[in-house]
């Protein structure tokens, strides 16, 4: 057991994947990490599945079967996505049954949904009985036309991973979404109990975004702010999300359960950075922390927790952001930037996996 994680988890950090494959699913590898590396939760997205499904040879028998029924790519991934997600909720059920807030697998809606509300609302109940185990998230974009699905999955008693937020504008209707969500479940005689989510909010990318328009900018002053955007907004939202979970509304829903901080996109981008950056500066109880696995055993060799360093620094972000203004930089814009790309950016994966298993079909059916 590494202890360097063993001390993240002790700290309250709830330790999830960001990754999936059928291959560490059949050599036993995520059993390893859930045994060995505090693992107690896994993420996906269409970026890991286009990776999963076109380095490996153990989709074939499972491709062949939608090949012989006539199956098209579309039809494929979602079995072969499915099959996987299912047997990762598997393996983490044990954690799960100890735990209910972990132990638990996201599969995301198709990104081509991410502006389309009802399409989101339909595809995300079929995943939920598709994948049919009390463990599994359903990933739902906050974009604007996401927000009234999140609603909805939640009041359906569906348990929901809402990704891609940026902003704390957003992120605080996002919270709203869900709080909705609960209410309406409440009135339907749904067990509130049972209804879990995690909000992703993203934090890399912010840096990478604000950095580059630093530079741009050139001045001592703008490069003085270099790395500091994306931890701020992170310490920021963190003070929301306190904010509406200790208000009366979320206190009149009896037996609910927070919706907990996820701290994604961890991995450093700019090499100038600690590459355990995004995990030694967002150690906070009660929140998750999606890596990837190169940035998990970076913290298993010499990460560091050195206790809470989120806690009360609301005001320490907001000096961040007034001074990111001060030299011109337009952090709303930065933020719609970001929101814009990363729908794309699982746009084009997206089309990238359906390429790459229409390909395959192709293959096993001669």
């Amino acid at each position: 057991m590494s202890a360097r994680l063993e001390a993240l988890s002790a700290a309250g950090v709830s330790i999830w994947l960001d990754d999936l494959s059928r291959e560490r699913l059949e050599t036993g590898n995520l059993a390893d990490l859930v045994a060995t590396s505090s693992v107690v939760g896994v993420t996906t997205n269409p970026t890991i599945f286009a990776g999963a499904l076109s380095n490996g040879e153990r989709y074939t028998a499972q491709l062949r079967e939608v090949a012989a029924a006539s199956g098209t790519a579309a039809d494929a991934i979602f079995a072969l996505t499915t099959e996987d997600v299912r047997n990762a909720c598997d393996v983490l059920r044990p954690v799960y049954d100890e735990d209910a807030f972990d132990g638990r697998v996201s599969i995301e809606v198709e990104p081509g949904l991410a502006m389309d509300t009802d399409g989101t609302i339909t595809q995300a109940r079929e995943l939920w009985q598709a994948v049919s185990r009390p463990n599994v998230m359903i990933k739902i974009p906050a974009t604007k036309p996401g927000l009234p699905a999140i609603t909805a999955a939640i009041a359906a008693g569906i348990s929901v991973n809402v990704t891609l937020i940026f902003s704390n504008e957003r992120y605080r209707e996002v919270m709203d979404a869900y709080l909705t969500g609960l209410e309406r479940a409440v009135e339907a005689g749904i067990d509130i109990s049972t209804i879990h989510s995690v909000a992703s909010f993203f934090v890399s990318r912010v840096d990478s975004e604000v950095d580059k328009r630093l530079d741009a900018i050139g001045s001592s002053e703008a490069t003085a702010l270099k790395g500091k955007a994306a931890l701020a907004n992170a310490w920021a939202a963190y003070a929301a999300y306190q904010e509406v979970f200790g208000s009366e509304r979320f206190a009149a829903l009896a037996g609910a359960n927070v919706q907990r901080p996820l701290w994604a996109s961890t991995g450093v981008k700019d090499p100038a950075y600690p590459d355990t950056l995004y995990v030694s500066e967002l150690v906070v109880d009660g929140c998750v922390n999606t890596m990837p696995e190169k940035t998990m055993q970076a913290f298993a060799d010499h990460g560091e927790v050195t206790g809470d360093t989120v806690t009360g620094r609301g005001t320490e972000a907001d000096e961040v952001f007034a001074a990111l203004a001060a030299v011109g930089i337009d952090f709303d814009d930065v933020l719609e930037v970001l929101e814009r790309e990363g729908v794309e950016k699982f746009d084009v994966s997206w089309g990238e996996l359906v390429d790459t298993v229409t390909a395959q079909l192709a293959a096993v059916a001669q």
